[in-house]
C-alpha cells in the first residue's frame, strides 16, 4: 500500500512538473503590449520599456505603442523617458498595459549636454536653455537653427530670405561685435564647426539634415560659454545627435510635400497707370517709349514652388552594440524662378558599450552632397523698376528679351547702360550651378578606470572636410554680361578641419561632508585648413578674358588653435552649487606677443527650495537662484595672418613697363603687429521657478556683456603704416537684457492636453569707445551702404549710440503731413543744411522680442502653433527711397521705369536717399506655424501612422508699408521674400 501511495505521489509530482512545464512553454510564447501617453494623452515616443532584471526591452514607436515578449504572470514592466516621472508596472495575466506617465519638471532634461560633460539641469548656475526634438518647429526646416525659431529666451533667429538652404542670422543676447562675426559657436556631437562660409553654398548649416538631431543646448552666459574660450562671445549651441536604443529594430520614415507661395509683393504702378501718369506728364520723347504690353514684372519672375523632404531611418541594437542608420533627400524649388535646392545626407551612429560599461564609445559620421541652381536676385529688383508697358520677349540680339537700347553716332544699337535688364532674362540667360560635399564625424571614447570607477578619461577625434565647386555661365548674348561677350567661369574650394581633444573627469559624491564634486581638466588642439583654386574668368566661348589670369594657382590659408581648461563643480548639501572654469588659448592668428589669453569664469547657485522655511510650502516646486560671472573671446575676426606684413602682387592691367617687359608690382598692405581677439565680459542673475507640481515652470534672467578690444577701422597718421586706415583693436560696447520663460500646462485630463509657452527678451547695446582717444568730433564709422546712391551709407557706428544706428536728416512737413522735397530741419542751427545736421535715429535690431507657443492634444488629434513678435525695430525703406520717385519713371536716361506706388505720398521728384521719412517701424507680429496632426494608429497591419498638415508663415501684423518688417540689417532692398509654405506630412513607424 505504502508502495501504490508513494508511487501515485510520484505520479502526481511528474503530472505537475509537466503542467508547470507546458505552462512556462506555453508562457514563452506571450507577447505583450500597450501605448505609453504624455499628461495629455498624447503619444510618447521613444519610451524605454525594460522587463526589470533581464535584457528584454524594447521603445515605443511614432504613436507610442509597444510590444514585448515575456515569461509567465510575473515581473515588473519598467517604463522610463526623459522629462517623465519613470514608472514600475507589475506583469499581469492581461495582454495590454497603457501607461499614462507623469510630467516630472526635475527630471525634465535631467542630465543636460555642457562643455565637456554632462550635468544634472537642477544642479546647473548658468544661462543654458534646451529644446528637444519633441519641441522643435514643425514643417518645412531646411536647416538645424530653424528648429528653435521662438522657442528660447534671449535667442533671435532671423531667416536670410526665401531661399531654399539659405539659413538663417542667430543672435545670442545680442551681437559682441561690429566688425568680427557675431555668429555663436556650433559644436554637433563634441566636432566644433569653424563656421566659415563653403564656396557653393549659401549657408553652411545647410549641410546638416535637421531630421537627425535629437536636441540642440544654448549656452548663453559666460559660465556656460567660458570652457570654450576664445571662440565663446557669441554664445555657443551644442547639437545633439539621435543615436541607437537597445530593442528591437524600428524604422522610421518620414515624408513631406512641399507648396509654397509669395503672398506679398511690391506694390508699384500697374500698366494702365503707368501709361496713364506717363501720357500726362512725359514728353513726347517719353511718350513715344511707352510699350502695348501688360506685364506684371513680379508675376513672371516668381513661381508656386515644390518640392519633397525624405528621411528613413533603422536604429537598434545589435547586443551591445546600439545603432542609428539614417538617409535623406531633400528636392525644394525656390519662389524665384530657376531657384533650386537638392540635398542628399546620410548618417551613421554607433554607441557600444563595452567592459561592463567601464567603456563608451560614441562613432557618429554624416556626409551630404548639395546641388543647388542659383537664381539670379537681381531680377527681384528688377522686376520692381522695369516698365510694365513693355514685353517680355521681343526679336532682338540679346536672346530675343526686350532689352532697353541707344543709337550711336552711326545708328548702331547698344545697350542702355543706365536701364535695368530684362527681369526674365536675368533668370533664363543665367546657369549658376554648384556641388558642395560635405562630411564631419568623430569618434569618442570614455574609458572610467576599474580600479576607480569615478575617473573617467575621454578622447574625441573629429574632422570636417568639404569640397565646393561651381559654374557660372552667361551666354554671349545676353545683356547682363554683352560688354564681355558672357560668362563661362568655374571655382573650387576643399575644406579640411581636423579636432583632438582629451579630458579627464572625476565625479564623486563625498558623502561624509555632504558633498559632491565634478572635475574636468583637459586639452585641445584645431587645425583648419583651406585651400582655394583660382581660375582665369571666361567668357562664353571660352577665351580668356584679359587680365583675369590668376597670379597663383590656389591659396592654402590654415590657422591652428591650441587649448587648455579645467572646470570645477561643487555641490554641498544638493542646495549649493559652485561652478568656476578656466582656459587659455593660443592661436596661429595672432602673433607670439599676443597669442595667448585667459578666459575665466565662476557662478553660483542656490536652490531655495530645499530651504526648510520653503521644503514644506507643496504648491512652490522648485525656485533657485543663480550668480554668474566670467570672460570669453572672439577669435575669427579676420584673415589668418592679420598680424603680418604682407605685400600684394599688381592687378595685370597694373604692369610697369620696363623697355619692352611688363612687371608685376609688390604693394604692402597695412597691419597691425599686435591685433589680437576680442574679449567679451559677462555678467548674469538668474532665478528658476515652478509651481503646482511643476505645471508652471520658467526663469527669469538680467545680464550684462562688456566687449572690450574691439576691431574697429581707424584715422592714423600719415607714413605710419601704409594706409590711414588700420583695423585694429580700438572699441568698446555693451549689451544690457533680460529674459523671461513660463511654461504651463493649463488643462490636463485624459483624452485633453493644453499647454503653452511665452518667452520675452529685452536687450539694448550701446558702442562706448571706438577711439585710442576721446574725440568729441569723431562723428563714427559709416555703415550700411544702400543702392540707388553710389558710395552713400545709411547707418553708422558712434560712441554712446545703439550699433548701426540710422544716420539722416529730420525732414520737415507742410500742415497737411506731407514731406517738403528736399527741405530738412537745420538741427545744429547754423542756418546751413549740411552733413552736420544729420542725427542718429532709431536702430534695426529689436528693443524685446517675443516668443510663444501653444499645443492642444485631444484624443487623437493635436493642434500647435508658433508665433513671434519684434518690438522696436527700424527698417529703411531702400525700395521706395529708390523708386518712389517721378523721376524714376520720367527718366533723363532715355528709358522709363516703375515706381513704387509711395511715390503718391511723398510726390518727390527726386531721390531723397537720406531722409527719415524712409525710416519706418517695423514691429510686427509673425505666425510661424500651424500644424494640425493626426495619429491613426497601425495601418497595414504592421506600421503605425500620423498626419499632418502645417501653414507656414501664417500671417504677420506691421505698420511697415515694404514687403517684409523682418530683414537683419535694416535695409529694406532686393529682398528674396518668405513665401507662405503649405506642407503635407505623413510618419510611418515599423
Amino acid at each position: 500500500m505504502g508502495q501504490w501511495k508513494r508511487a501515485a505521489s510520484s505520479l502526481l509530482l511528474l503530472v505537475a512538473f509537466l503542467l508547470v512545464g507546458a505552462g512556462q512553454a506555453f508562457a514563452q510564447q506571450r507577447t505583450i503590449s500597450g501605448t505609453v501617453t504624455g499628461d495629455g494623452a498624447s503619444p510618447l515616443i521613444g519610451v524605454s520599456v525594460v522587463l526589470k532584471g533581464t535584457t528584454t526591452a524594447t521603445a515605443t514607436d511614432v504613436n507610442g505603442q509597444f510590444s514585448l515578449p515575456v515569461t509567465g504572470n510575473t515581473g515588473t514592466l519598467v517604463f522610463s523617458y526623459i522629462g517623465y516621472v519613470t514608472q514600475e508596472v507589475p506583469v499581469g495575466a492581461q495582454s495590454t498595459y497603457n501607461v499614462n506617465l507623469l510630467t516630472d519638471a526635475r527630471a525634465l532634461d535631467e542630465v543636460v549636454v555642457i562643455g565637456y560633460g554632462t550635468q544634472r539641469r537642477e544642479d546647473l548656475s548658468g544661462a543654458i536653455s534646451t529644446v528637444g526634438s519633441e519641441d522643435f518647429q514643425q514643417g518645412n526646416v531646411t536647416t538645424p537653427e530653424q528648429l528653435i525659431t521662438g522657442k528660447v529666451a534671449g535667442v533671435t533667429i532671423t531667416s536670410n530670405g526665401g531661399q531654399p538652404g539659405s539659413g538663417s542670422t542667430i543672435r545670442i543676447r545680442g551681437g559682441a561685435s561690429l566688425s568680427a562675426s557675431n555668429d555663436p559657436l556650433f559644436v554637433v556631437d563634441g566636432v566644433p564647426l569653424t563656421g566659415n562660409g563653403i564656396s557653393g553654398s549659401t549657408n553652411p548649416l545647410s549641410l546638416i539634415n535637421p531630421n537627425d538631431i535629437e536636441s540642440m543646448t544654448i549656452l548663453k552666459d559666460a559660465s556656460a560659454t567660458a570652457i570654450y574660450g576664445s571662440r565663446a562671445s557669441n554664445g555657443v549651441v551644442l547639437i545633439t545627435t539621435k543615436k541607437g536604443q537597445s530593442g528591437k529594430p524600428t524604422v522610421n520614415f518620414n515624408s513631406q510635400y512641399i507648396v509654397s507661395n509669395v503672398t506679398k509683393k511690391v506694390d508699384v504702378l500697374g500698366a494702365e497707370e503707368f501709361r496713364a501718369y506717363v501720357n500726362e506728364n512725359g514728353t513726347a520723347a517719353q511718350k513715344a517709349l511707352l510699350g502695348t504690353a501688360n506685364t506684371n514684372w513680379q508675376d513672371e519672375i516668381y513661381q508656386t514652388a515644390t518640392g519633397t523632404d525624405n528621411n528613413l531611418s533603422l536604429s537598434g541594437a545589435l547586443k551591445n552594440l546600439p545603432y542609428r542608420i539614417s538617409a535623406g533627400y531633400l528636392n525644394q524649388e525656390g519662389v524665384l524662378r530657376t531657384d533650386k535646392f537638392q540635398r542628399k545626407s546620410a548618417a551613421i551612429s554607433l554607441t557600444p558599450h563595452l567592459l561592463d560599461d567601464h567603456l563608451k564609445v560614441d562613432l557618429n559620421v554624416k556626409g551630404s552632397v548639395t546641388n543647388t541652381r542659383f537664381a539670379n536676385q537681381g531680377a527681384i529688383g528688377a522686376a520692381v523698376a522695369f516698365d510694365p508697358t513693355q514685353p517680355v520677349r521681343a526679336e532682338n540680339q540679346f536672346g530675343n528679351y526686350f532689352e532697353w537700347v541707344t543709337r550711336d553716332a552711326d545708328g548702331k544699337v547698344q545697350l542702355n547702360p543706365n536701364a535695368a535688364r530684362n527681369p526674365v532674362a536675368l533668370l533664363e540667360q543665367r546657369n549658376d550651378r554648384s556641388e558642395v560635399q560635405r562630411s564631419f564625424g568623430n569618434a569618442q571614447i570614455d574609458y572610467s578606470f576599474h580600479f576607480l570607477p569615478a575617473l573617467h578619461a575621454n578622447l574625441n577625434l573629429g574632422y570636417d572636410i568639404a569640397k565646393g565647386q561651381g559654374t557660372v555661365f552667361v551666354p554671349a548674348e545676353a545683356a547682363q554680361s554683352f560688354t564681355t561677350a558672357g560668362v563661362n567661369n568655374n571655382y573650387l574650394q576643399r575644406v579640411n578641419n581636423k579636432v583632438l581633444e582629451f579630458y579627464m573627469n572625476y565625479t564623486k559624491d563625498l558623502t561624509g561632508i555632504q558633498s559632491n564634486v565634478n572635475a574636468t581638466a583637459g586639452y585641445g588642439y584645431y587645425n583648419n585648413r583651406t585651400k582655394n583654386y583660382f581660375f582665369p574668368s571666361y567668357n562664353a566661348n571660352r577665351e580668356v578674358i584679359e587680365g583675369s589670369t590668376p597670379l597663383f594657382e590656389f591659396d592654402i590659408p590654415e590657422n591652428t588653435l591650441i587649448s587648455y581648461y579645467g572646470r570645477l563643480i561643487y555641490t554641498f548639501k544638493d542646495k549649493y552649487t559652485f561652478t568656476g572654469t578656466v582656459r587659455t588659448d593660443g592661436s596661429s592668428r595672432f602673433s607670439p606677443d599676443v597669442r595667448w589669453g585667459l578666459f575665466p569664469s565662476a557662478s553660483v547657485a542656490w536652490k531655495i527650495k530645499e530651504e526648510p522655511f520653503l521644503k514644506t510650502v507643496e504648491v512652490l516646486n522648485d525656485l533657485k537662484l543663480r550668480a554668474s560671472y566670467g570672460e570669453t573671446g572672439q577669435e575669427n575676426i579676420g584673415p589668418n595672418y592679420g598680424y603680418q606684413a604682407i605685400y600684394n602682387l599688381s592687378a595685370e592691367a597694373s604692369q610697369y613697363q620696363l623697355g619692352n617687359n611688363f612687371y608685376y608690382m609688390y604693394t604692402p598692405e597695412e597691419y597691425d603687429a599686435g591685433i589680437k581677439w576680442e574679449q567679451t565680459a559677462t555678467s548674469n542673475l538668474g532665478i528658476d521657478y515652478g509651481f503646482f507640481n511643476n505645471r508652471i515652470n520658467g526663469s527669469f534672467d538680467i545680464y550684462k556683456k562688456k566687449t572690450k578690444d574691439l576691431l574697429s577701422v581707424i584715422s592714423v597718421p600719415v607714413g605710419s603704416n601704409f594706409s590711414n586706415l588700420l583695423l585694429t583693436n580700438i572699441g568698446n560696447i555693451e549689451n544690457r537684457g533680460l529674459e523671461f520663460s513660463i511654461n504651463a500646462v493649463p488643462v490636463q485630463k485624459e483624452d485633453l492636453n493644453w499647454s503653452i509657452g511665452f518667452n520675452l527678451t529685452a536687450n539694448e547695446n550701446k558702442i562706448t569707445k571706438l577711439t585710442a582717444n576721446e574725440d568729441s568730433s569723431f562723428v563714427g564709422n559709416p555703415a550700411g551702404g544702400i543702392s540707388g546712391a553710389t558710395g552713400q551709407s545709411i547707418q553708422i557706428n558712434s560712441v554712446g549710440y545703439r550699433t548701426y544706428s540710422f544716420f539722416v536728416y529730420k525732414q520737415v512737413y507742410d500742415e497737411n503731413g506731407t514731406p517738403l522735397e528736399g527741405v530738412y530741419a537745420d538741427l545744429n542751427k547754423d542756418g546751413v543744411i549740411n552733413f552736420s545736421d544729420q542725427y542718429r535715429y532709431k536702430a534695426p535690431s529689436p528693443l524685446v522680442t517675443l516668443g510663444f507657443n501653444t499645443q492642444v492634444d485631444y484624443k487623437k488629434w493635436n493642434l500647435s502653433t508658433i508665433m513671434r513678435a519684434y518690438l522696436g525695430n527700424y527698417m529703411y525703406n531702400n525700395i521706395s527711397a529708390n523708386l518712389g520717385v517721378s523721376r524714376n519713371i520720367l527718366n533723363p536716361a532715355g528709358f522709363l521705369g516703375n515706381s513704387t506706388t509711395s511715390f503718391y505720398n511723398s510726390n518727390f521728384v527726386n531721390n531723397q536717399y537720406q531722409s527719415d521719412y524712409y525710416i519706418e517701424n517695423a514691429s510686427f507680429l509673425r505666425m510661424d506655424n500651424l500644424t494640425l496632426g493626426y495619429n491613426a494608429g497601425k495601418v497595414f497591419n504592421a506600421a503605425n501612422l500620423r498626419l499632418s498638415l502645417t501653414c507656414q508663415n501664417v500671417f504677420t501684423v506691421t505698420k511697415y508699408t515694404g514687403v517684409d518688417p523682418e530683414i537683419n540689417s535694416g535695409i529694406d532692398n532686393n529682398f528674396y521674400m518668405r513665401p507662405r509654405t503649405f506642407v503635407v506630412g505623413l510618419n510611418l513607424g515599423f
